[in-house]
């Protein structure tokens, strides 16, 4: 009998999508309603093709086959046959090897080449452009990680994070086995993050113009396949996950995973043809017909939109998301752009998608986090993914920015965000943790940068500093960008710690940035998405050590005080005797109605209570110090952002630090 890899007629089983080794060898299956044939091809260990298999097995358009005397290590791809016809939305070509949409582990990183969007007529075989899937044997699942609330999201770039950190080296760095370095996880824990948000880790492409400029994608923002990790990131394969996810949750660390199901690095109709685009576009894609011609739909203004209203792309992505959970030990997930999962083709927040994340019985244990707006049409949807996820609140974001740049009219805004966001969240019996509050991701200005450039600086980029954003709500301090005046520095230094402690201190769940606890800077670009390099690697040996004290003491205050982060909202009304909340002019009254449409208020008090426990928080943007009137008793100062300031009582009264937030405390709490 020959040991060469043979198709079994009629053996391949139509269950289980992708490659799953089986006794006789492994079973390949693969979903396309337009193909007319579907081959599998594999591959020696000098990248030549050794074998073609034409899949003998169809049913309900799942084309399936089971090829003999292969097994885990195999390296394959596939290709396929059908119309050809790009203005009615078909590339078939079966020059193109094709990625299979289910890999879980690839040989090499997607290079662009023009030769992967050739027409069919001048086409040529593409395979040695093209990574090779690896068949992956049956994992020991770990056990499922235990469902724990966040307290403190941390979200990081792995390479980023990892490139110049001195614990980091040689082949670690740049990569998820780095992260598992002991002084890193020390960070976080001395910090008291308690989930890590790693940005996308799926195998992606650079997009199009990149390479012509010298740049590569940083982000991961432009997956090709869902399910294989970039081999940057884990050139050993899925297992480095597994590691470090069950390295973290020892420490007490949830990890999840920034993932992109929307869009594919295969982009518009002039974009490389690499899996998807490849095998049936018109299954996983939307398009739209205009005169005749069908265009892919671009909600999210990358090319193309994933069309998550079909069966068999939510199976696609239920089982991308199932497989991190169950085998890689993934603690949860942050959906970009989200709103594209409800797209039906208008979002609907009861779309069959959403419906099955948030009842599947393995996801619905996770960590949800959606981003919940995309760049299409009514692509806005802050507020509206249900109990079952939390979700990224930009207008925290936006209206504490323009309360510290000085805006008038922001007092009540500010109330409003950190309290909570009641008028988003609370509804439908959602609490202030479905809120997740952050100053600032990845896809803007660094908190540094914030307070540094009144503009942004993207020319780097190579777009002329037309990408990014125009309205950031930055401030400089009197000069644009870097300077050694120390006044300006220390002014600089001072806003941001004030920032700092209004995210601490507000209700919700705080988010930070890789490095904005260390004060880091991306030279003002506010879009570093084609900078790996030292734009966006953190400078750890540079790092602002007393910013971290810092952050760490805030977040541990934080925590000890269930005045500031026990998850009830806020009614200002008698709990067990005791109002949960009052609202302080700076003399010491109740605000009114006049105090709350003073378009100059520049200062507030926000007097909490819960149970035994009791804090005073102030707020001051002005740029001298403040003397205000406290609620009768002793208090002591339990934090402060200016950490040099000392606060003077006197006679019932306290003073404030010039542009700073302040929280007090009875003495014996």
């Amino acid at each position: 009998m020959s040991n060469q890899p043979q198709l079994v007629p009629q053996g391949g089983r139509t269950e289980h999508l992708g490659a799953t080794v089986v006794e006789q060898g492994v079973n390949f299956a693969v979903y396309s309603e337009s193909a007319s044939a579907i081959w599998v091809c594999l591959f020696g260990e000098q990248d030549q093709e050794i074998g073609r298999f034409q899949l003998d097995v169809q049913q309900d358009n799942i084309h399936a086959g089971l090829i003999a005397n292969v097994g885990p290590g195999a390296r394959y791809g596939l290709r396929a046959d059908g119309p050809y016809d790009p203005d009615q939305g078909f590339f078939f070509d079966p020059h193109k090897l094709l990625v299979d949409p289910y890999a879980r582990f690839l040989d090499r990183t997607f290079v662009r080449s023009p030769r992967l969007r050739l027409a069919r007529e001048d086409a040529v075989d593409t395979a040695p452009l093209v990574p090779k899937a690896i068949v992956q044997g049956t994992a020991n699942k770990p056990a499922l990680p235990r469902k724990k609330a966040p307290s403190l999201f941390y979200e990081l770039n792995v390479r980023g994070f990892t490139m110049r950190h001195p614990s980091v080296q040689g082949p670690l760095r740049g990569t998820i086995a780095g992260l598992t370095t002991k002084r890193v996880i020390d960070h976080f824990k001395y910090l008291g993050v308690d989930t890590i948000q790693l940005m996308p880790t799926a195998a992606w492409i650079d997009e199009g113009h990149l390479p012509s400029l010298g740049l590569t994608n940083a982000w991961g923002y432009n997956p090709i396949v869902y399910s294989a990790l970039d081999p940057r990131l884990a050139p050993r394969g899925p297992q480095e996950m597994r590691v470090m996810t069950d390295t973290y949750r020892k420490a007490g660390i949830s990890v999840i995973l920034d993932v992109v199901y929307n869009h594919t690095g295969e982009g518009d109709e002039q974009g490389p043809i690499l899996s998807m685009m490849g095998l049936d576009p018109q299954t996983y894609y939307r398009f739209v017909e205009v005169d005749g011609k069908k265009w892919l739909v671009n909600d999210s203004g990358t090319g193309n939109t994933l069309r998550c209203d079909h069966p068999a792309v939510q199976r696609l992505v239920i089982e991308s998301l199932r497989y991190y959970v169950e085998e890689l030990g993934v603690s949860g997930f942050r959906f970009d752009l989200a709103t594209i999962l409800g797209r039906e083709p208008g979002f609907n927040p009861d779309a069959a998608m959403l419906q099955k994340i948030k009842t599947d019985p393995v996801l619905s244990k996770a960590i949800l986090v959606a981003e919940p707006w995309d760049p299409g049409p009514g692509g806005y949807a802050l507020g509206k993914f249900g109990k079952e996820f939390q979700e990224h609140n930009d207008t925290f974001r936006d209206e504490v920015r323009a309360f510290w740049k000085g805006e008038n009219g922001k007092i009540g805004s500010l109330a409003g965000k950190v309290s909570g966001s009641a008028e988003i969240f609370n509804v439908a019996g959602r609490k202030p943790r479905h809120g997740v509050n952050m100053l600032a991701v990845h896809d803007g200005f660094t908190l540094r940068d914030l307070v540094s450039y009144q503009d942004k600086h993207n020319e780097a980029n190579g777009e002329n500093n037309q990408d990014g954003h125009n309205n950031n709500q930055s401030w400089n301090c009197g000069v644009e960008g870097e300077t050694d005046d120390p006044a300006i520095n220390d002014a600089r230094k001072r806003d941001v710690r004030a920032m700092l402690a209004t995210l601490f201190l507000s209700r919700g769940i705080p988010l930070i940035q890789q490095g904005d606890e260390m004060y880091r800077t991306q030279q003002g670009n506010n879009n570093a998405y084609a900078q790996d390099n030292e734009i966006t690697w953190l400078d750890w040996e540079n790092g602002d050590g007393a910013l971290v004290d810092f952050v760490s003491a805030v977040n541990a205050f934080r925590k000890a005080h269930p005045a500031i982060s026990h998850d009830h909202w806020l009614l200002g009304q008698d709990r067990n005797g005791v109002r949960d909340v009052m609202w302080l002019h700076p003399d010491g009254r109740e605000m009114n109605d006049g105090d709350w449409s003073d378009s100059g208020a520049s200062v507030l008090g926000m007097h909490l209570r819960y149970k035994h426990d009791e804090v005073l928080v102030w707020f001051n943007r002005r740029v001298e110090p403040v003397n205000v009137r406290l609620p009768e008793g002793d208090w002591v100062v339990g934090v402060k952002s200016d950490i040099t300031f000392v606060v003077a009582f006197s006679d019932g009264t306290a003073t404030l630090p010039p542009r700073s937030v302040v929280a007090l405390v009875r003495p014996d709490q």
